[in-house]
């Protein structure tokens, strides 16, 4: 288990790493920075990412997913996360309790 966390660890690091090269080496980002240079202005450019991971949990043999709008499966872990941000899901029977008390859907 330690061994696994460490190595995780390495693999997100380098995630990392990976993202501040992209952003580094971006043509695209370095004109804009030019510009705002040439309008008078310095340019301090801080990101921040945030790395969320789940451990993926199969899915017993015959477990179904849900369908939401234009036919996108969604396994559970999916519907949990969703209802964990108060999105319900077209046809979910939380869905009518969200909407009769008012509460906006996001």
């Amino acid at each position: 288990m330690r061994r696994v966390k460490r190595d995780l660890r390495k693999l997100v690091q380098q995630l990392g790493e990976a993202i501040h090269e992209t952003v580094s080496e971006s043509e695209q980002i370095a004109g804009v920075v030019q510009d705002i240079r040439r309008q008078g202005f310095d340019v301090l450019l801080m990101l921040e990412a945030t790395i969320g991971l789940n451990e993926v949990v199969e899915q017993p043999e015959g477990a179904t997913s849900e369908s939401g709008a234009g036919g996108a499966e969604f396994t559970a872990q999916d519907v949990s996360f969703l209802r964990s941000l108060r999105i319900a899901i077209e046809g979910d029977e939380g869905e009518s309790r969200d909407t009769e008390s008012g509460e906006s859907q996001s």
